[in-house]
């Protein structure tokens, strides 16, 4: 695959290394096309491989590679709880209703409308074992 291809695929899937710039480490700045600066992954890896078996130190392993030290304990954590997907990057944000389940929501719509924000969230609680805010609560109903 030539870079540029490598490259938009990379920008696609939210892969591409904060600044490849950066990334001086002999491996990356070498004539072999396999090692892409770009790619945030590989580039990982090598930060953690280059102290793990060349036995570099964090500090000029993570510097060689582009990354502060504190990246590079992050990385390590991460790939020693899961392997090569620990190196991706975690999707920011909420990963949706915590609590907001449809079984609730449906519960909500159909709960009569003089109730109040308030009243709802303690028959939730009561009902489904779960605190909802009143706030919460009424944005569901608006919706």
């Amino acid at each position: 695959m030539e870079n540029a291809a490598r490259l938009r695929w990379l920008q696609q899937k939210g892969l591409v290394h904060p600044d490849p710039s950066l990334v001086t480490a002999p491996l990356f700045t070498g004539a072999i096309p396999f090692f892409f600066p770009a790619d945030k992954v590989q580039v990982k890896y090598e930060m953690l491989r280059a102290h793990l078996v060349d036995g570099r130190t964090v500090t000029e392993a993570a510097r060689v590679h582009g990354y502060a030290r504190a990246s590079f304990y992050l990385a390590l954590a991460a790939f020693g709880e899961r392997g090569m997907t620990g190196l991706l990057d975690e999707r920011r944000g909420r990963r949706g209703p915590l609590k907001m389940t449809t079984e609730i929501v449906a519960y909500i719509r159909e709960a009569a409308p003089s109730l109040s924000g308030a009243d709802l969230a303690a028959e939730i609680e009561r009902t489904f074992g779960v605190q909802v805010h009143r706030r919460t609560i009424e944005r569901a109903r608006r919706r």
